[in-house]
């Protein structure tokens, strides 16, 4: 057996350093961040039960641990935005497969390539960075914290592959990087084209759909069979027919986990992990993830998705940031709701003006029927809005 060892390091060379160190020792790590306030810390050690720290006074073990199988590389807590996160367990196999698989895809020369890790390291988003750039010897820059200055000053020095999420990237210049990796959360709309979207999440070891087409040696289908599949959704009746409708997206390839911490596994027969996403292959063959499952708006008898509807409001000049959800209504059961940060020096959107966007693109239903201006939006550390805080 092998030691669960907790990172308790800001970014930079020295976590990288014991990242190495505990692989080479056949350690198994686990990233804490280190923002966590000392009562949310003690519960993840309570679910995770790591049976070694290592933090700036060096290594200490832990009472009441319990050690990780020979084959775990990584236990990655989730963002846990509703209840408490699960620690996810990615084996070295799994690592090395998403590191692969990426790099293949973005065709990634080691000698020409260097990575910036600018994203919290105890989130897959950031983490995979750096263990891409450790799995193929591509050289790596790994900042303390997200700055834009700092952001654009590496690539200047040489960085030309970075991972976002959409709020960074509202906020920085990123024309100096060959790729820019999005993820996180649904992508805004007028995109510069050295900005490839993605889709994945710490069960399946980062990104396996990129610009809409899955990884080589990832598989993904779509399970129509549930009570929210094909039919009415945010964009009008399904056009894809029976067999080829709206579902939940299946995952299923060597770089997706095996187990949680806790060991229970939840995929199902034949491998497949049930993401919870709600989703459509389109003709093409190319993925459109709707949303959560879970947070599908039903007003008036009709299905909305809120991440179809914010990709559209937010081409609206007067939108720096958008979220989507829903209050309740005596009529229609549910109402939509836009939540906007007003976008600066520009006069900001009205209802009228954003309910016609939606309208003339989307079906008339997902039209917001309340607007909220706000200072900023409540996020999760990978990006992700937290719907439920949304008053």
């Amino acid at each position: 057996m092998s030691e669960l060892v907790a990172l308790d390091l800001p970014a930079g060379p020295a976590f990288v350093d014991a990242l190495r160190a505990a692989w080479d020792r056949g350690d198994a790590v686990f990233p804490l961040d280190q923002r966590l306030p000392a009562p949310a810390v003690e519960r993840l050690f309570e679910a995770l039960r790591p049976t070694v720290v290592v933090d700036a006074d060096g290594a200490h073990r832990l009472p009441g641990g319990i050690t990780a199988d020979a084959t775990d590389a990584l236990v990655v807590a989730t963002s846990g935005t509703t209840g408490d996160p699960k620690g996810v367990v990615l084996s070295h196999d799994a690592v090395r497969a998403s590191a692969l698989a990426t790099s293949s895809r973005l065709d990634v020369d080691p000698g020409r390539d260097r990575w910036l890790a600018c994203l919290p390291l105890a989130h897959i988003g950031g983490l995979a960075v750096v263990t891409r750039s450790m799995i193929t010897g591509t050289p790596c820059t790994v900042l303390e914290r997200f700055d834009p200055a700092a952001v654009e000053q590496a690539a200047r020095s040489g960085a030309t592959l970075v991972s976002l999420v959409a709020t960074a990237l509202g906020r920085t210049d990123t024309s100096g990087f060959r790729t820019v990796l999005l993820g996180g959360a649904a992508p805004p709309g007028g995109l510069a084209p050295n900005v490839v979207t993605t889709y994945g999440m710490t069960e399946t070891g980062s990104g396996v759909v990129y610009d809409g087409r899955v990884v080589d040696g990832a598989e993904v289908r779509i399970d129509t069979s549930g009570p929210d599949a094909t039919g009415p959704d945010a964009t009008g009746p399904d056009p894809m027919g029976p067999g080829r409708g709206v579902g939940e997206v299946l995952v299923r390839g060597p770089m997706v986990f095996h187990h949680y911490r806790d060991g229970t596994d939840p995929r199902r027969e034949g491998g497949w992990f049930a993401t919870g996403d709600a989703g459509r292959l389109e003709e093409d063959g190319t993925l459109q993830v709707f949303g959560r499952i879970a947070e599908v708006v039903v007003t008036g008898g009709e299905k909305v998705w809120p991440a179809a509807v914010e990709e559209v409001l937010s081409g609206h000049p007067g939108v720096a940031e958008v979220a989507v959800w829903k209050r309740a209504d005596p009529e229609w059961g549910d109402r939509v709701v836009a939540w906007v940060v007003p976008a600066a020096g520009v006069a900001p959107p009205t209802l009228e003006e954003l309910r016609s966007q939606v309208s003339g693109q989307l079906a008339p239903w997902a039209a917001p029927r309340e607007l909220e201006f706000v200072g900023s939006l409540p996020r999760t550390p990978s990006g992700k809005v937290r719907r439920t805080e949304l008053a």
